[in-house]
């Protein structure tokens, strides 16, 4: 008999190989530039992610290094909303559509505009 430890994930958010490539692809010509990662109240349910590139981060932003071209910046007001958050980029149809698997949601709206955490 043996026994597993459970080592429970350090890094604030992680991102899908498919995630990876996407952003690296789209940051190939903007050198020194990365992801910004927050939240904004809205929708019916209480959050909304908004993802954006930025030049640099802010003062209180956590950064997450995923690569070595491609860092994350998390607003600091956004880090307990966002905590084990995995982000995919996926095809649906023709299009391509970010996803995040976020394991703090208790709630989403229909239209999957927003969320709610515990």
């Amino acid at each position: 008999m043996s026994v597993e430890t459970f080592v429970p994930s350090t890094k604030l958010i992680s991102l899908t190989d498919s995630a990876v490539k996407h952003f690296e692809s789209k940051l190939k010509d903007k050198p020194g530039q990365l992801i910004r990662l927050s939240t904004k109240v809205s929708g019916c349910t209480g959050y909304a992610y908004v993802l954006d590139f930025a030049d640099s981060a802010q003062a209180d932003d956590e950064i997450v290094e995923i690569s070595p071209v491609l860092n994350v910046a998390v607003a600091a007001d956004a880090t307990d909303l966002l905590r084990n958050t995995e982000i995919d980029y996926v095809t649906e149809g023709v299009n391509g559509v970010i996803k995040y698997n976020n394991p703090n949601v208790v709630d989403e709206c229909g239209c999957g505009e927003s969320f709610n955490v515990g």
